[in-house]
């Protein structure tokens, strides 16, 4: 097996150690497909698995719509995604999960999406040049529920 090539990322270390959907869902996130990576991860999350796992994918699940949110014109509803995901994050209490570095990737995030909470109703705002979070799963392999 082998560690991730320089900006890949993942490896076939966790290829081998993670779910397909996880692994899926990271794909599909990177390349800016939200709703799909969405979907790659609920149907996961759906399935037989431990109570910080389910909690890291509903986390994972609702930053990818807050950005789905985004892209159809619902700020608002972003905004409630946006929340709710950092309220699963806190509530995991891990560092890394699944290999993925959560206070690198939450600091992505509210560089993405802090806007959101600067007013009553983002609506009110014109919506900022925003550069979506890119996962890059460190080398560590975590053990998981």
């Amino acid at each position: 097996m082998t560690e991730p090539e320089k900006g890949a990322p993942y490896g076939d270390v966790h290829i081998a150690a993670y779910p397909i959907e996880y692994i899926a869902g990271i794909d599909l996130y990177n390349a800016g497909e939200f709703h799909a990576a969405h979907d790659a991860w609920e149907e996961r999350w759906m399935g037989e698995v431990g109570p910080q796992e389910k909690l890291f994918l509903q986390a994972m699940i609702q930053s990818a719509v807050a950005f789905h949110h985004l892209d159809i014109g619902r700020p608002g509803a972003a905004r409630q995604m946006y929340q709710r995901a950092k309220e699963k994050f806190a509530l995991l209490g891990r560092r890394i999960f699944m290999s993925l570095d959560l206070d690198e990737y939450q600091a992505q995030l509210d560089a993405a999406l802090s806007w959101l909470l600067s007013v009553a109703d983002p609506r009110e705002l014109p919506r900022p040049e925003i550069k979506a979070p890119k996962i890059r799963l460190v080398a560590e392999i975590d053990d998981f529920d």
